[in-house]
Formats: structure tokens, sequence, C-alpha cells
């Protein structure tokens, strides 16, 4: 018997058994979707963890250095100088916040914390603050940062009007800001806000820029930890950004303490880690202050780390199903055997070789499950494409690879399973065979 012969044979088998062939495809198609519906969410929610950092800022440093005897904060002037000489940094500011509570005003749109609701400040990755207040115009009352002409670079934010800050006007606390998309819409609503007027506590500044929205088009997942990370984001276009001379106006004249370092690419992160902390640990006294130098792309590959974890973890639960679906396929062709001893009896009478009997219900066993892995395939695309629309607003389709892995795996089952019934198939005595009813 040839190939095609044992693959017509097969065929014959399983369509005049169609309903006992379908259940047995059942376990395959279900094991196979759920290994590429797990293994696709895995994968969107990677996407969405990366979208999050991204918009933190990439290669950037978080360095903190002070010095409780010195007023003049020649500390952070010797750090911002021996960063402007680093071949591997790109740019550096100061990354400091406003404590009080402060009245923004344009026209007769009003932006006041309300002292009835708690605030709760959580620093994120890039050095972005994210809170939460209560009603009122507190959700959109802006995060108010302090910085330089660099700000926009070192924390991944984009000129969507307007201009940064020039070195100049930092250099004379010129009464210029730059606002962050949602704080724009709120007071300017359609109106283009550039060279328009605001008051911060009845100080007036003049608009120059506005960032692009960080969140727009947004939509990191349905689960609480993803919810809280799109937030977080969304919290990133609440921004008022002063020249970081304004310190002396909004902060008792209190130093920054705070920078944010912007560097090259990835491959020279260590090396700016490790020079910072020599430059800090020579100019530092840790009796009279302290210094650190923080990478939130560490945290990144950490959670890169777990989310591979979860990923396998998933994969592992789902590959389970296929299992059983497995063991289903082998009991579904030892059933066949019997049905067939008589058959088997002839075949072999007339000079059959075991080898041909075990090819044969071989063949019939992947088709089976090769059958339903295609099944389960087209299940598994319908499935990811109804779930990650639902969890992360966006249509995902399985890779290439697992789709090509799921049907191979599917075969493979077939084959396996399918061997004890075939060897026991092959096995069987003609004179015993016949015998059967």
């Amino acid at each position: 018997m040839n190939i095609s012969q044992a693959v017509k044979m097969a065929a014959k088998s399983i369509s005049s058994n169609k309903g006992r062939s379908f259940l047995t495809m059942l376990g395959i198609i279900i094991g196979l979707a759920a290994v590429i519906i797990l293994v696709s969410y895995a994968q969107g929610q990677n996407m969405a963890l990366k979208a999050y950092y991204d918009s933190q800022g990439t290669n950037i440093l978080e360095v903190s250095a002070y010095n409780w005897m010195d007023p003049n904060n020649s500390v952070g002037q010797k750090l911002y100088d021996y960063c402007l000489g680093m071949e591997e940094v790109e740019g550096v500011t100061p990354n400091g916040y406003v404590y009080s509570d402060l009245t923004i005003s344009y026209g007769a749109k009003t932006l006041s914390r309300n002292r009835n609701y708690g605030m709760g400040m959580v620093i994120m990755g890039g050095g972005m603050v994210s809170s939460s207040y209560g009603g009122g115009s507190d959700d959109h009352y802006p995060q108010i940062r302090l910085g330089n002409d660099k700000y926009g670079l070192c924390n991944d934010y984009k000129i969507a009007k307007g201009r940064e800050f020039s070195y100049l006007e930092i250099e004379k606390g010129a009464q210029v800001c730059i606002l962050g998309s949602d704080t724009a819409e709120y007071l300017f609503s359609f109106a283009d806000p550039i060279d328009k007027t605001i008051t911060i506590n009845g100080l007036p500044f003049r608009v120059i820029g506005v960032y692009q929205s960080k969140a727009a088009g947004l939509n990191l997942g349905n689960d609480e930890e993803s919810q809280w990370m799109e937030e977080s984001i969304k919290r990133n276009d609440q921004l008022l950004l002063l020249p970081s001379t304004m310190t002396r106006y909004f902060n008792n004249n209190e130093s920054i303490t705070d920078y944010i370092v912007k560097v090259k690419d990835a491959d020279s992160v260590t090396k700016a880690v490790t020079d910072l902390n020599g430059f800090l640990s020579g100019i530092v006294d840790t009796n009279y202050g302290g210094y650190g130098v923080y990478n939130p792309g560490e945290y990144q590959n950490d959670q890169d780390e777990a989310n591979a974890l979860q990923q396998r973890f998933l994969g592992g639960i789902a590959a389970i199903s296929l299992l059983v679906g497995g063991i289903g396929i082998m009991n579904i062709m030892l059933v066949t055997v019997t049905e067939r001893t008589r058959e088997i009896g002839i075949r072999k009478a007339i000079g059959a070789e075991r080898r041909s009997i075990i090819t044969q219900f071989l063949i019939e066993a992947a088709m089976i499950c090769g059958i339903g892995g295609i099944l389960g395939i087209i299940v598994g695309y319908i499935g990811t494409m109804v779930v990650t629309k639902l969890s992360f607003g966006l249509v995902l389709m399985p890779g290439s690879s697992i789709t090509a892995g799921a049907f191979a795996i599917s075969v493979a089952l077939g084959i396996i399973f399918g061997m004890y019934p075939a060897i026991k198939a092959s096995a069987l005595q003609p004179v015993e065979a016949l015998r059967a009813d």
C-alpha cells in the first residue's frame, strides 16, 4: 500500500464516522485555540507594557544629588556641567516640581486643588508624578514641573505647537510656560494657546508651547494593572512646565536635587551610570547629603522576564488540554483498531507488512489531528481578535511562528498518540484477527 492509498482510506474512515471524528478533534481544537489565544494575549500585554515604558521616556537615567550644607546648590550645577561634557549624554534637565498649591487661570477657566479631597503622589519612571485628586477642577489639575530647554527631549515629549524653552529664558527666569495637551485643552478648548497669557497665583506667564499627547489612542487592557498604567500615561498630559529658575518664586528658592539624563542609546546606559556614580562619589559628602543614579529600564527588564514567565505558564496550562486531546486520539484509534480487526487480518493474510499497517493508522491519526489543528487555528485567530479588541482596544493577529508551531504540534500529537494503537494493530496475528466478529 502506498501513501496515497493510505490517505484515501484514512479520509474514507474519517468521513464515514463524522460525528465521532469531530468529537475526537474537539480536544485538539480547544487545546490549540487556547494556546494561541493565551500566548497572543500575553504578547499583547507585553506590547502594552512597552508602550507604557516608552511613554515615560527611553534611555533615561534619574539622578538625585543634594548637600544639606550647600544652600547655593553647587552640587547640582557641577552635576549639570559634568553631564554636558559626557559623550554618551544627549541632554540633561532639572526635574523639579512645585510643592505648594497654585491657582491657574485663563479667562473664566480656573484650575485649583479641591482641599476637601486628599492628594496621593507617586513618582513614576522618568520622574513623572501620578496624583489622585477629588472632583471639580482637580480632575484636570496639572503636574507643575520645573525644567529647562531639554525637558521635552529627556522625558520623551514632542512639541505639537510652539517651541521649547530657550537657554536665555531659563537663565533669566522668563515668565513663560509649556502646557501638556490635557491642560491646554481644558484651559483653551479649541483656541490656539500660543502667546496667550495665563496667570499662576496672579503672576502672568506666556504660553510658548504645547506638547503632543502621550495617551492619544491608548488602550493597554482592562485588567487593574493595565488601567493603572493607562491612567499614569494620561496623567503625563496634565502638565504645566515652568523654567527651573522659577523655584525661587514657588518653592522659596529651594534647590532642585533631581535631574533627568537622556543617554544616546541603550548600550551607553551602563557606562553612563558608572561614570555618574563615580563623579558624584567625589563631590558629595554623604555625611551631609546623598546621591543616587537610577535606571528605570531595569524595571522594564524585570517586567519583561516576568511577562515571559507568565507567557510560558499560560502556554503550559493550555498545553494540558492538548494532552487531553491527544489521549482522546489514542482512545478513538484503539476503538478503530478493534472495529477493523477483521480487515487487518485479511490484509496481513494476503501479505501486508507491519510497516504498512502502522503507516495506515498513523496517517489516519495525523489527519484527524491535522484537521482539528486547522479548525483550532481558525478558532484561535477569531478568539485572539475578539479578546485583544476587548482587552486592548486593537486587533492583534497571532504570529506566523505561533500558527506554524500550533499546526506542527497538532500533527505531532496525532503521530505520538496514534503510535501505540498502530503498533497494536500491526502486531495482530492473521488467524486471531480473522476470527474476530
